[in-house]
């Protein structure tokens, strides 16, 4: 462009308003020629500020970074927190219904063990209290000593083996 503005203002030259044509190409080729350096000095700044630009881009991802992964561990400590009151409800009811039924059997097998005249750890420890004060007093009356007490035990179980030979002899 600028080969272009320097040949007209050449021909123009020779004529009489030459002169005139001369100062206008003269002042287009003084702007071109700023427009020229102003958009070397623009790139030269944005390349310049460019990188300060970027590494400001860098800072402020990695703050919002930050910002939203602390927001997200929130989230999921709360997430868990709640989970786990949850399991906790979760776990007292099951127990609670456990102990329910472990109740309504108790009660269950205590009316059928009744119904079948099985007696019962009160019975066997009212018999043997009653045991005890009649030896007691065939003991008084037949002028001998009371045995001593001796702890409730449960009756010892016989091997099949023992029991079919006690058995038979």
């Amino acid at each position: 462009m600028v080969k272009k503005l320097k040949a007209m203002a050449e021909k123009k030259a020779a004529g009489p308003a030459g002169l005139l044509d001369n100062a206008l190409a003269q002042s287009i080729k003084e702007s071109a020629q700023q427009i020229w350096l102003a958009g070397m000095g623009a790139f030269a700044k944005a390349q310049a500020e460019g990188t300060q630009a970027f590494d400001k881009l860098i800072k402020d991802g990695m703050s919002l970074q930050r910002k939203t992964q602390g927001l997200a561990e929130e989230k999921i400590s709360e997430v868990t927190g709640r989970m786990t009151a949850m399991a906790g409800e979760v776990t007292a009811r099951a127990g609670q219904h456990w102990d329910k039924l472990e109740s309504i059997f108790e009660q269950r097998t205590a009316k059928a063990m009744t119904r079948l005249g099985v007696p019962t750890a009160k019975d066997l420890a009212a018999l043997n209290e009653r045991v005890e004060k009649l030896a007691a007093e065939v003991a008084k009356l037949t002028g001998r000593k009371a045995p001593a007490k001796k702890a409730a035990r449960a009756p010892a179980k016989r091997s099949p083996r023992k029991a079919a030979t006690t058995e038979s002899t």
